[in-house]
């Protein structure tokens, strides 16, 4: 008799403590406990449920084709904001909701009214100095320490002190800045099985590059040249398609970026290795090797070239498969484009300039009630979602129907700078049967499938392209960076100098007319020396010492 009434308290016990813990982790008010201790948690931990629902009206930044949001759901209620809700219970209502410019012009006017919305995103730098000067937004200092989780702080951390330099002010914390992850440098994506037809080696100089293209033009005389825009380079050093980075970079110029270079800061696009770079492509630009239209080709039309099989190769980032090569296989079966890592220097190294770690910026109105709101949605989103748990099914199906992450409450990425070497090791380590599918999070999730079912399929893209575009993209354009052969060049991100508001637009348009008049040809390469000059008198020597003062260097 003893042992049943022992045995009965027992699992009565168990049942309290369950409750207990159940309460605890939901952070609900199941039984009219004490709210204002729940709302306490709340407001001082990142995934403490809020007892009663918190709404923050959000300027929301949009997508293009309503962010391939499936029928039915909206940008106040879909898989991310229904997750949010159930995690937190916190729901966005949207003031406005606009995509691009539209948006930012939008901020801007409701910034100029004074009707800024509870949250939203500000793209400029500039704006930003100005919404914390005149005390719009709140100061997120001590929110981000207590409501932050571990893993979003080691992300923001991976990036070193740079990251938060725009947003501090005072020592203080004004904003959330979304993180742009390192994509590496560019790489050599070309028609694989045209190699093959002519028996071409692997490329690993810009040399090679140029006999490819080539063969391949000589081949194919209707093809065109190396496929690139007509700015030939990128901002900020991001990996971009139908860029010559690369090119530069092989005669260790780095043209529209500020670097140090023999203990001082200089602007690649006036060094003499400028030069060299701007003399081997127009070579290329003489014998075709270089897309003698490029002057006139816009984005549309050089995916058009892509697609329809007028061009076998490109300089491009490792996200390339996804966008137009999935077009290309899909509009021709035997296309087999392969990436492959250009080496920059005698030593076998590709050098890459590094690329503004900042993209967006989330501010909080001053005086809205609940400024840690941000530094929750931010945890739960990304930190809290794992892979195979039944309760991120939803927000899986999004990922694996190509749901543009603008669906998210906050239009931002959150990750480590190194996300994509992370991703690489873990699915190959899935993969390969030396880790369980359980320790992927979401995102890494969504990628195992497609590239489990791409292995399961022989490799072979008719089937699902989706999952070929995952595969070439995740494993095979990410392997070639794993050699460890890669260095990034430091380059300076900052907010504009006071001469360069005045006179950088003047200083880029010569800037861009020199640079296209020795590549195709119309000016020699002489009027670089003229160019550097010019530059120089017009506003480029006192930018050169303002920049140099406002980072302590002579």
């Amino acid at each position: 008799m003893k042992k049943k009434i022992l045995s009965a308290v027992i699992v009565a016990l168990a049942a309290i403590f369950c409750v207990s813990d159940a309460l605890l982790t939901a952070g609900t008010d199941a039984g009219g406990g004490d709210t204002a201790a729940l709302m306490e948690k709340a407001e001082n931990t990142p995934f403490g449920r809020y007892p009663e629902t918190v709404t923050y009206t959000l300027g929301k930044l949009s997508g293009a084709n309503n962010s391939n949001l499936p029928e039915g759901d909206t940008y106040e209620d879909n898989a991310y904001t229904r997750y949010v809700k159930k995690r937190i219970n916190a729901q966005n209502k949207d003031a406005f909701e606009l995509s691009d410019n539209n948006y930012n012009d939008r901020v801007s006017i409701s910034i100029a009214s004074g009707d800024m919305p509870d949250v939203c995103l500000v793209d400029s730098e500039v704006t930003l100095r100005r919404l914390v000067s005149e005390g719009r937004v709140e100061d997120l200092t001590e929110v981000y320490k207590r409501c932050a989780s571990q893993r979003i702080k080691d992300i923001y951390e991976s990036y070193g002190d740079e990251i938060f330099d725009p947003v501090t002010f005072d020592d203080r914390l004004y904003a959330l800045p979304e993180t742009n992850i390192d994509n590496g440098p560019s790489l050599f994506w070309v028609r694989q099985d045209w190699m093959d037809e002519l028996g071409l080696k692997a490329p690993s100089t810009i040399d090679d590059v140029r006999d490819i293209i080539k063969a391949f033009r000589k081949k194919r005389p209707d093809t065109t040249g190396l496929l690139v825009t007509p700015e030939l380079t990128g901002d900020a050093g991001y990996s971009q398609e139908y860029q010559t980075d690369i090119i530069f970079a092989a005669f260790d110029s780095y043209p529209g970026q500020w670097y140090e270079k023999d203990g001082n800061l200089v602007y690649g696009s006036v060094q003499p290795e400028m030069k060299k770079g701007l003399s081997y492509l127009h070579e290329m630009y003489e014998e075709g090797t270089l897309d003698r239209d490029f002057l006139m080709r816009d984005s549309t039309n050089l995916i058009d070239l892509v697609v329809s099989g007028k061009c076998g190769a490109f300089f491009g980032p490792w996200w390339a498969p996804n966008n137009p090569l999935i077009e290309s296989v899909q509009a021709d079966k035997d296309a087999r484009w392969t990436p492959y890592l250009i080496r920059t220097d005698d030593l076998g190294f590709t050098s890459f300039p590094s690329q503004n770690p900042n993209g967006r910026f989330v501010v909080v109105r001053k005086g809205y009630k609940h400024p840690e709101i941000v530094m929750k949605i931010v945890s739960v989103l990304f930190d809290d979602m794992s892979y195979g748990n039944s309760e991120t099914r939803e927000l899986e199906d999004y990922y694996i129907n190509n749901v543009d992450p603008t669906a998210r409450p906050l239009s931002i990425n959150v990750d480590f700078k190194n996300a994509l070497t992370i991703c690489y090791n873990d699915l190959t380590a899935v993969l390969g049967g030396k880790m369980e599918s359980s320790s992927l999070d979401l995102l890494e999730g969504s990628y195992y499938e497609a590239c489990r079912d791409y292995e399961d399929s022989g490799k072979e893209p008719d089937d699902n392209l989706y999952n070929w575009a995952a595969y070439t993209s995740r494993i095979t354009a990410c392997r070639t960076f794993s050699n460890n052969k890669i260095k990034e060049v430091p380059c300076l991100h900052f907010v504009e100098t006071g001469t360069m508001k005045k006179r950088w637009w003047k200083l880029h348009d010569l800037e861009q007319r020199t640079v296209l008049s020795i590549v195709t040809g119309e000016e020699p390469l002489s009027s670089f020396d003229d160019f550097t000059r010019e530059w120089g008198r017009e506003g480029g020597s006192l930018i050169t010492s303002e920049v140099r003062t406002l980072y302590g260097k002579k």
